[in-house]
Protein backbone atom coordinates (compact mmCIF):
# COMPACT_ATOMS: atom_id res chain seq x y z
CA UNK A 1 0.00 0.00 0.00
CA UNK A 2 1.37 3.36 -1.01
CA UNK A 3 0.93 6.39 1.20
CA UNK A 4 1.22 9.95 0.07
CA UNK A 5 2.22 12.85 2.21
CA UNK A 6 0.39 16.06 1.60
CA UNK A 7 2.17 19.43 1.56
CA UNK A 8 0.23 20.34 4.71
CA UNK A 9 1.65 17.32 6.54
CA UNK A 10 5.16 18.22 5.45
CA UNK A 11 4.72 21.82 6.53
CA UNK A 12 3.44 20.77 9.94
CA UNK A 13 6.36 18.39 10.45
CA UNK A 14 8.85 21.12 9.52
CA UNK A 15 7.92 23.52 12.35
CA UNK A 16 10.68 23.18 14.97
CA UNK A 17 9.91 23.05 18.71
CA UNK A 18 11.71 26.36 19.28
CA UNK A 19 8.78 28.05 17.53
CA UNK A 20 6.61 27.32 20.56
CA UNK A 21 9.27 28.75 22.87
CA UNK A 22 9.19 31.97 20.87
CA UNK A 23 5.39 31.93 21.09
CA UNK A 24 5.72 31.67 24.88
CA UNK A 25 7.80 34.84 24.76
CA UNK A 26 5.23 36.73 22.70
CA UNK A 27 2.56 35.45 25.10
CA UNK A 28 4.38 37.13 28.00
CA UNK A 29 4.90 40.30 25.96
CA UNK A 30 1.24 40.48 24.97
CA UNK A 31 0.16 39.87 28.54
CA UNK A 32 2.35 42.71 29.80
CA UNK A 33 1.11 45.14 27.19
CA UNK A 34 -2.56 44.89 28.11
CA UNK A 35 -2.71 43.38 31.59
CA UNK A 36 -2.86 46.94 32.89
CA UNK A 37 -6.33 47.25 31.33
CA UNK A 38 -7.64 45.05 34.14
CA UNK A 39 -5.52 46.76 36.81
CA UNK A 40 -6.20 50.44 36.13
CA UNK A 41 -8.29 51.11 39.27
CA UNK A 42 -5.63 49.52 41.51
CA UNK A 43 -2.83 51.49 39.85
CA UNK A 44 -4.82 54.71 40.13
CA UNK A 45 -5.42 54.10 43.85
CA UNK A 46 -1.81 53.17 44.67
CA UNK A 47 -0.29 56.18 42.91
CA UNK A 48 -3.12 58.63 43.68
CA UNK A 49 -3.90 59.41 40.03
CA UNK A 50 -7.10 59.22 37.99
CA UNK A 51 -8.03 56.13 35.99
CA UNK A 52 -7.44 58.10 32.79
CA UNK A 53 -3.94 59.05 33.98
CA UNK A 54 -3.25 55.44 34.94
CA UNK A 55 -4.12 54.55 31.35
CA UNK A 56 -0.96 56.38 30.29
CA UNK A 57 0.90 53.22 31.33
CA UNK A 58 -0.75 51.57 28.31
CA UNK A 59 -0.21 54.54 25.99
CA UNK A 60 3.49 54.92 26.85
CA UNK A 61 4.02 51.18 26.55
CA UNK A 62 2.71 51.47 23.00
CA UNK A 63 5.06 54.40 22.34
CA UNK A 64 7.98 52.30 23.60
CA UNK A 65 6.95 49.58 21.16
CA UNK A 66 6.75 52.13 18.34
CA UNK A 67 10.31 53.27 19.01
CA UNK A 68 11.72 49.92 20.06
CA UNK A 69 10.59 47.76 17.15
CA UNK A 70 12.23 49.57 14.18
CA UNK A 71 15.07 51.22 16.12
CA UNK A 72 16.25 48.07 17.87
CA UNK A 73 15.76 46.09 14.66
CA UNK A 74 18.45 48.30 13.11
CA UNK A 75 20.70 48.65 16.18
CA UNK A 76 20.78 44.90 16.83
CA UNK A 77 20.97 43.92 13.17
CA UNK A 78 24.56 42.67 13.46
CA UNK A 79 24.09 40.94 16.82
CA UNK A 80 23.41 37.18 16.86
CA UNK A 81 19.65 36.82 17.00
CA UNK A 82 19.82 34.41 19.93
CA UNK A 83 21.71 37.04 21.94
CA UNK A 84 19.20 39.74 20.98
CA UNK A 85 16.26 37.59 22.08
CA UNK A 86 17.90 36.69 25.39
CA UNK A 87 18.80 40.30 26.16
CA UNK A 88 15.29 41.45 25.28
CA UNK A 89 13.73 38.98 27.72
CA UNK A 90 16.22 39.95 30.43
CA UNK A 91 15.45 43.66 30.07
CA UNK A 92 11.74 42.82 29.98
CA UNK A 93 12.04 41.01 33.32
CA UNK A 94 14.09 43.83 34.84
CA UNK A 95 11.54 46.42 33.74
CA UNK A 96 8.77 44.63 35.62
CA UNK A 97 10.87 44.33 38.77
CA UNK A 98 11.66 48.06 38.62
CA UNK A 99 7.96 48.88 38.17
CA UNK A 100 7.06 47.05 41.37
CA UNK A 101 9.68 48.90 43.44
CA UNK A 102 9.34 52.54 42.36
CA UNK A 103 7.42 54.99 44.60
CA UNK A 104 6.39 57.53 41.93
CA UNK A 105 3.96 57.18 39.02
CA UNK A 106 6.38 58.87 36.59
CA UNK A 107 9.02 56.28 37.47
CA UNK A 108 6.49 53.52 36.81
CA UNK A 109 5.84 55.02 33.37
CA UNK A 110 9.60 55.07 32.65
CA UNK A 111 9.83 51.39 33.60
CA UNK A 112 6.92 50.60 31.28
CA UNK A 113 8.70 52.34 28.38
CA UNK A 114 11.87 50.32 29.05
CA UNK A 115 9.82 47.13 29.10
CA UNK A 116 8.10 48.13 25.87
CA UNK A 117 11.37 48.68 24.02
CA UNK A 118 12.42 45.16 25.00
CA UNK A 119 9.02 43.86 23.88
CA UNK A 120 9.29 45.48 20.45
CA UNK A 121 12.76 44.01 20.02
CA UNK A 122 11.71 40.49 20.96
CA UNK A 123 8.54 40.58 18.86
CA UNK A 124 10.46 41.63 15.75
CA UNK A 125 13.43 39.28 16.03
CA UNK A 126 11.29 36.31 17.10
CA UNK A 127 9.32 36.58 13.86
CA UNK A 128 12.51 36.52 11.80
CA UNK A 129 13.94 33.58 13.79
CA UNK A 130 10.68 31.64 13.54
CA UNK A 131 10.58 32.02 9.76
CA UNK A 132 14.26 31.21 9.23
CA UNK A 133 14.37 28.14 11.50
CA UNK A 134 11.17 26.69 10.03
CA UNK A 135 12.30 27.13 6.44
CA UNK A 136 10.32 28.46 3.47
CA UNK A 137 7.80 25.60 3.43
CA UNK A 138 6.69 26.14 7.03
CA UNK A 139 7.52 29.82 7.55
CA UNK A 140 3.92 31.01 7.35
CA UNK A 141 2.75 28.49 9.91
CA UNK A 142 5.66 29.28 12.22
CA UNK A 143 4.85 32.98 12.06
CA UNK A 144 1.21 32.18 12.78
CA UNK A 145 2.20 30.22 15.90
CA UNK A 146 4.43 33.03 17.19
CA UNK A 147 1.75 35.65 16.54
CA UNK A 148 -0.82 33.41 18.22
CA UNK A 149 1.16 33.81 21.42
CA UNK A 150 0.17 37.46 21.48
CA UNK A 151 -3.46 36.67 20.75
CA UNK A 152 -3.48 33.94 23.39
CA UNK A 153 -2.34 36.58 25.88
CA UNK A 154 -5.71 38.29 25.54
CA UNK A 155 -7.45 34.93 26.04
CA UNK A 156 -5.52 33.75 29.09
CA UNK A 157 -2.74 36.11 30.11
CA UNK A 158 -4.66 39.36 30.46
CA UNK A 159 -7.70 38.00 32.35
CA UNK A 160 -5.48 35.79 34.52
CA UNK A 161 -3.27 38.79 35.22
CA UNK A 162 -6.31 40.84 36.19
CA UNK A 163 -7.52 38.01 38.43
CA UNK A 164 -4.05 37.69 39.94
CA UNK A 165 -4.06 41.44 40.52
CA UNK A 166 -7.31 41.15 42.46
CA UNK A 167 -5.82 38.42 44.66
CA UNK A 168 -2.28 39.69 45.31
CA UNK A 169 -2.27 43.17 43.82
CA UNK A 170 -0.90 44.52 40.56
CA UNK A 171 2.66 44.15 41.87
CA UNK A 172 2.10 40.42 42.24
CA UNK A 173 1.07 40.20 38.59
CA UNK A 174 4.20 42.11 37.54
CA UNK A 175 6.46 39.89 39.64
CA UNK A 176 4.94 36.80 38.00
CA UNK A 177 5.72 38.23 34.55
CA UNK A 178 9.29 39.01 35.60
CA UNK A 179 9.95 35.48 36.87
CA UNK A 180 8.42 33.82 33.81
CA UNK A 181 10.41 36.08 31.47
CA UNK A 182 13.67 35.23 33.26
CA UNK A 183 12.95 31.50 32.93
CA UNK A 184 12.09 31.92 29.25
CA UNK A 185 15.34 33.84 28.68
CA UNK A 186 17.33 30.85 29.96
CA UNK A 187 15.56 28.47 27.60
CA UNK A 188 15.97 30.87 24.67
CA UNK A 189 19.73 31.08 25.34
CA UNK A 190 19.95 27.28 25.40
CA UNK A 191 17.56 26.25 22.64
CA UNK A 192 17.42 28.92 19.93
CA UNK A 193 19.89 27.85 17.22
CA UNK A 194 22.83 30.00 16.26
CA UNK A 195 22.55 32.12 13.12
CA UNK A 196 23.28 30.40 9.84
CA UNK A 197 26.86 31.31 8.95
CA UNK A 198 25.95 31.12 5.24
CA UNK A 199 23.27 33.81 5.40
CA UNK A 200 24.10 37.16 3.73
CA UNK A 201 25.61 39.83 5.95
CA UNK A 202 22.86 42.13 7.26
CA UNK A 203 22.69 45.46 5.46
CA UNK A 204 21.08 48.53 7.00
CA UNK A 205 20.83 50.11 3.55
CA UNK A 206 18.85 47.19 2.17
CA UNK A 207 16.58 47.18 5.23
CA UNK A 208 15.85 50.91 4.88
CA UNK A 209 15.15 50.51 1.17
CA UNK A 210 11.87 48.78 2.01
CA UNK A 211 10.48 52.10 3.28
CA UNK A 212 10.30 53.40 -0.29
CA UNK A 213 7.23 51.30 -1.07
CA UNK A 214 3.96 53.32 -1.09
CA UNK A 215 2.05 50.05 -0.86
CA UNK A 216 3.82 49.22 2.40
CA UNK A 217 2.79 52.54 3.94
CA UNK A 218 -0.81 51.93 2.93
CA UNK A 219 -0.83 48.60 4.74
CA UNK A 220 0.89 50.13 7.77
CA UNK A 221 -1.71 52.89 7.97
CA UNK A 222 -4.40 50.23 8.07
CA UNK A 223 -2.50 48.44 10.87
CA UNK A 224 -2.56 51.61 12.96
CA UNK A 225 -6.24 52.21 12.30
CA UNK A 226 -7.27 48.70 13.30
CA UNK A 227 -5.64 48.85 16.73
CA UNK A 228 -6.74 52.43 17.38
CA UNK A 229 -10.38 51.52 16.77
CA UNK A 230 -10.37 48.50 19.08
CA UNK A 231 -7.88 49.29 21.82
CA UNK A 232 -9.26 52.78 22.42
CA UNK A 233 -12.22 50.90 23.92
CA UNK A 234 -10.52 47.73 25.20
CA UNK A 235 -7.92 49.61 27.24
CA UNK A 236 -10.69 51.21 29.33
CA UNK A 237 -12.89 48.14 29.47
CA UNK A 238 -12.78 47.95 33.28
CA UNK A 239 -14.40 51.35 33.98
CA UNK A 240 -16.75 50.89 31.02
CA UNK A 241 -18.00 47.58 32.39
CA UNK A 242 -18.14 48.52 36.07
CA UNK A 243 -19.17 52.19 36.01
CA UNK A 244 -21.28 52.34 32.85
CA UNK A 245 -22.74 48.84 32.49
CA UNK A 246 -22.94 48.23 36.24
CA UNK A 247 -21.05 44.93 36.30
CA UNK A 248 -19.13 43.96 39.47
CA UNK A 249 -15.33 44.08 39.37
CA UNK A 250 -15.14 40.30 39.81
CA UNK A 251 -16.78 39.77 36.39
CA UNK A 252 -14.16 41.79 34.46
CA UNK A 253 -11.65 38.90 34.04
CA UNK A 254 -14.40 36.72 32.53
CA UNK A 255 -15.33 39.44 30.01
CA UNK A 256 -11.67 39.91 29.15
CA UNK A 257 -11.41 36.17 28.51
CA UNK A 258 -14.52 36.24 26.32
CA UNK A 259 -12.97 39.10 24.34
CA UNK A 260 -9.72 37.17 23.96
CA UNK A 261 -11.37 33.90 22.93
CA UNK A 262 -13.40 35.78 20.34
CA UNK A 263 -10.23 37.47 19.07
CA UNK A 264 -8.47 34.11 18.74
CA UNK A 265 -11.40 32.59 16.84
CA UNK A 266 -11.73 35.67 14.64
CA UNK A 267 -8.03 35.66 13.82
CA UNK A 268 -8.04 31.97 12.86
CA UNK A 269 -11.16 32.22 10.71
CA UNK A 270 -10.15 35.47 9.04
CA UNK A 271 -6.65 34.19 8.30
CA UNK A 272 -8.12 31.14 6.60
CA UNK A 273 -10.63 33.13 4.56
CA UNK A 274 -8.09 35.85 3.85
CA UNK A 275 -5.61 33.49 2.19
CA UNK A 276 -7.51 33.82 -1.08
CA UNK A 277 -9.28 37.15 -0.54
CA UNK A 278 -7.12 39.22 1.84
CA UNK A 279 -8.26 42.70 0.87
CA UNK A 280 -12.02 42.19 0.86
CA UNK A 281 -11.77 40.14 4.06
CA UNK A 282 -9.88 42.90 5.87
CA UNK A 283 -12.37 45.52 4.68
CA UNK A 284 -15.33 43.36 5.76
CA UNK A 285 -14.13 42.76 9.31
CA UNK A 286 -13.23 46.44 9.67
CA UNK A 287 -16.78 47.34 8.68
CA UNK A 288 -18.14 44.95 11.31
CA UNK A 289 -15.84 46.62 13.84
CA UNK A 290 -17.27 50.03 12.97
CA UNK A 291 -20.79 48.72 13.55
CA UNK A 292 -19.71 47.17 16.86
CA UNK A 293 -18.23 50.45 18.12
CA UNK A 294 -21.42 52.31 17.20
CA UNK A 295 -23.46 49.71 19.09
CA UNK A 296 -21.20 49.99 22.13
CA UNK A 297 -21.72 53.74 22.17
CA UNK A 298 -25.49 53.39 21.94
CA UNK A 299 -26.31 50.20 23.84
CA UNK A 300 -23.53 49.14 26.25
CA UNK A 301 -25.11 50.72 29.33
CA UNK A 302 -26.43 47.48 30.83
CA UNK A 303 -24.71 44.15 31.56
CA UNK A 304 -25.98 41.79 28.83
CA UNK A 305 -25.56 44.13 25.82
CA UNK A 306 -22.17 45.26 27.14
CA UNK A 307 -20.81 41.70 27.39
CA UNK A 308 -22.23 40.70 23.99
CA UNK A 309 -20.90 43.79 22.21
CA UNK A 310 -17.43 43.62 23.74
CA UNK A 311 -17.25 39.98 22.64
CA UNK A 312 -18.28 40.99 19.11
CA UNK A 313 -15.59 43.67 19.14
CA UNK A 314 -13.05 40.98 20.04
CA UNK A 315 -14.30 38.70 17.26
CA UNK A 316 -13.95 41.25 14.49
CA UNK A 317 -11.71 44.02 15.75
CA UNK A 318 -8.22 42.53 15.57
CA UNK A 319 -8.85 39.77 13.06
CA UNK A 320 -7.49 41.77 10.12
CA UNK A 321 -4.04 41.99 11.71
CA UNK A 322 -2.62 38.65 10.44
CA UNK A 323 -3.65 39.57 6.90
CA UNK A 324 -2.11 43.03 7.10
CA UNK A 325 1.11 41.79 8.71
CA UNK A 326 1.45 39.15 6.00
CA UNK A 327 1.06 41.77 3.29
CA UNK A 328 3.63 44.05 4.93
CA UNK A 329 6.22 41.28 5.27
CA UNK A 330 5.63 40.25 1.66
CA UNK A 331 6.20 43.83 0.54
CA UNK A 332 9.43 43.91 2.56
CA UNK A 333 11.00 41.49 0.11
CA UNK A 334 14.64 40.74 0.93
CA UNK A 335 14.74 42.81 4.14
CA UNK A 336 12.86 40.65 6.67
CA UNK A 337 13.93 42.31 9.93
CA UNK A 338 12.67 45.84 9.31
CA UNK A 339 9.67 44.49 7.42
CA UNK A 340 8.72 42.48 10.50
CA UNK A 341 9.33 45.49 12.75
CA UNK A 342 7.21 48.03 10.90
CA UNK A 343 3.81 46.34 11.43
CA UNK A 344 4.62 45.99 15.14
CA UNK A 345 5.47 49.68 15.29
CA UNK A 346 2.35 50.84 13.48
CA UNK A 347 0.04 48.55 15.39
CA UNK A 348 1.31 50.30 18.48
CA UNK A 349 1.04 53.75 16.91
CA UNK A 350 -2.64 52.97 16.65
CA UNK A 351 -2.69 51.81 20.26
CA UNK A 352 -0.94 54.97 21.47
CA UNK A 353 -3.21 57.31 19.52
CA UNK A 354 -6.36 55.43 20.42
CA UNK A 355 -5.66 55.12 24.14
CA UNK A 356 -4.43 58.72 24.44
CA UNK A 357 -7.54 60.02 22.68
CA UNK A 358 -9.71 57.84 24.91
CA UNK A 359 -8.03 59.23 28.03
CA UNK A 360 -8.91 62.76 26.90
CA UNK A 361 -12.43 61.76 25.92
CA UNK A 362 -12.97 60.01 29.24
CA UNK A 363 -12.27 63.25 31.11
CA UNK A 364 -14.33 65.38 28.72
CA UNK A 365 -18.07 65.95 28.73
CA UNK A 366 -18.45 62.62 26.90
CA UNK A 367 -17.47 60.79 30.07
CA UNK A 368 -17.78 57.01 29.86
CA UNK A 369 -19.04 57.21 26.27
CA UNK A 370 -15.78 58.89 25.24
CA UNK A 371 -13.76 55.74 24.41
CA UNK A 372 -16.59 54.48 22.18
CA UNK A 373 -16.61 57.79 20.29
CA UNK A 374 -12.87 57.48 19.71
CA UNK A 375 -13.38 53.90 18.53
CA UNK A 376 -16.07 54.96 16.06
CA UNK A 377 -13.90 57.68 14.56
CA UNK A 378 -10.84 55.42 14.29
CA UNK A 379 -12.86 52.55 12.77
CA UNK A 380 -14.34 54.90 10.18
CA UNK A 381 -10.92 56.25 9.22
CA UNK A 382 -9.53 52.71 8.94
CA UNK A 383 -11.90 51.96 6.10
CA UNK A 384 -10.09 54.51 3.89
CA UNK A 385 -6.72 52.74 3.47
CA UNK A 386 -8.45 49.35 3.42
CA UNK A 387 -10.78 50.47 0.62
CA UNK A 388 -7.82 51.88 -1.29
CA UNK A 389 -6.01 48.63 -0.58
CA UNK A 390 -8.87 46.68 -2.17
CA UNK A 391 -8.89 48.99 -5.18
CA UNK A 392 -5.15 48.53 -5.66
CA UNK A 393 -5.08 44.79 -4.91
CA UNK A 394 -3.38 43.92 -8.19
CA UNK A 395 -0.33 45.88 -7.03
CA UNK A 396 0.03 43.58 -4.00
CA UNK A 397 -0.24 40.34 -5.96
Amino acid sequence: MTTTTSPTTLARAAVPPVTYLLAAGTFLMGTSEFVVAGLLPALATDFDVTVAQAGLSITLFAIGMIIGAPLMAILTLRLPRRVTLTLALTVFAAGHVIATLVPEFTMLLAARVLTAVATGTFWTVSSVVAASTAGPRAASRALGIVNAGGILATVLGVPLGAFCGQLIGWRGAFWALAVLAAVTAVFVALLVPADNIDRPAPSIRVELRTLRSPCLWLVLAACAGVTASVLSIYSYITPLLTLRAGLPQSVVPAVLMAFGLAALVGSIVTSRVGENHPHITALTVATITLLATIAIYALANSPVPAIALFTLLGLSGLSAIPILVGLAIRLGGSAPTLAAAMPTSFLNIGTALGTAASALALESDLGLRGPAVVGIIAAGITLIPLAWNLRSRSRFS
